[in-house]
C-alpha cells in the first residue's frame, strides 16, 4: 500500500525504484524518535493533516524535551517577572515538577536554588 512517507505504510526512498523498510517511528526530534502510530492516532482522530499531526507531536516532544535545569530557570524568571516572590516560586516549580508528564525527581528548595544560581 503506498502512502504518505512515515505515516504507516512504504517510505519511498529518494533514489528512484528502492523503497525502504517501514517501521514504526519516523523522524527524530532532539535524538527522540516520533510515533507513527501517534501520528496515525491523531490523523484519524482530527481534522489534521498527516504533516500537521506530526508537527503537533513534534512541537509536544520539544516541549517535554528541556532538560530539567532549564525548565526551573526558564520558570522562575517568567514567576519573577510577574512579581513573585522566592518562597512562592520555588513550591510552585516544585509543584509544577510533580505534575510534568516525565515526572521530576523531587526537589528541595536547596536543589532548585543551586540550579538557578549556579
Amino acid at each position: 500500500m503506498k502512502g504518505n512517507p512515515g505515516f504507516g505504510w512504504i517510505i519511498f526512498c529518494p533514489l528512484a525504484g528502492k523503497n525502504l523498510p517501514n517501521t514504526r517511528f519516523g523522524r527524530t526530534l532532539g535524538g527522540v524518535p516520533v510515533d507513527v502510530a501517534l501520528v496515525n492516532h491523531l490523523v484519524a482522530g482530527t481534522d489534521l493533516t498527516p504533516t500537521e499531526a506530526q508537527r503537533v507531536v513534534e512541537d509536544v516532544l520539544a516541549f517535554y524535551a528541556e532538560p530539567l535545569d532549564e525548565f526551573v530557570r526558564r520558570r522562575h524568571t517568567e514567576l519573577k517577572t510577574y512579581g513573585a516572590k522566592n518562597a512562592e516560586i520555588f513550591a510552585r516549580i516544585a509543584a509544577e515538577l510533580e505534575e510534568r508528564l516525565v515526572a521530576a525527581p523531587a526537589l528541595s528548595e536547596r536543589q532548585l536554588r543551586r540550579i538557578i544560581y549556579t
